[in-house]
């Protein structure tokens, strides 16, 4: 029997300069969505919750709080750049360039741009990547660049978390036993 651990993100020594990843996870970004990060964050801005001011605006609808398209297109980019990250050290160069309403869709994408050992941290490296984000009509949304500390492979037991079950290890066999 091989127990195979579930997909847990790149190490330092994964990341290339030069490679694109697609982020595996599109994302609809409805009504309740916006509204609720947009009063959770206190953005006063009646453009983000109010139909009948937003229908006025020069986008005639509700646009969605950049604030949460940001947020929500940091968080596809972690499966592939940041799931063994220590901690995220820059973004930079935010650019809005497209209007993101209610019912789009988002896609992300980024291309690792850099990377060097960490001079003081000897178990991780800085990655350095470019994301952007597309609607589903091909439209950038947005980009930023992001700097990562992401751990070395080495370091990968110091941070397992996986519990280990008091009956013992999964396998066909014990299914039909504890059944």
């Amino acid at each position: 029997m091989t127990v195979h651990d579930g997909w847990q993100g790149r190490y330092y020594e994964d990341f290339v300069v030069g490679d694109v990843y697609r982020h595996p996870l599109g994302r609809t970004i409805n009504e309740a969505d916006n509204t609720w990060f947009t009063l959770l964050t206190m953005n006063t801005h009646p453009a983000h919750f109010d139909a009948h001011y937003a229908s006025k605006t020069p986008f005639g609808k509700i646009l969605v709080n950049s604030g949460l398209t940001i947020a929500m297109v940091l968080g596809q980019s972690v499966t592939d750049i940041s799931q063994r990250a220590v901690a995220n050290l820059a973004l930079t160069n935010v650019q809005l360039t497209h209007p993101v309403f209610v019912g789009d869709t988002l896609y992300s994408e980024s291309v690792c741009t850099g990377r060097r050992e960490s001079a003081s941290k000897p178990y991780a490296g800085l990655v350095h990547v470019h994301t952007r984000a597309l609607n589903a009509d091909g439209d950038v949304c947005l980009s930023f660049d992001r700097t990562v500390l992401v751990f070395k492979r080495s370091e990968a037991g110091a941070i397992a978390s996986f519990p280990e079950a008091k009956i013992g290890p999964l396998s066909a066999e014990s299914v039909g036993e504890h059944a």
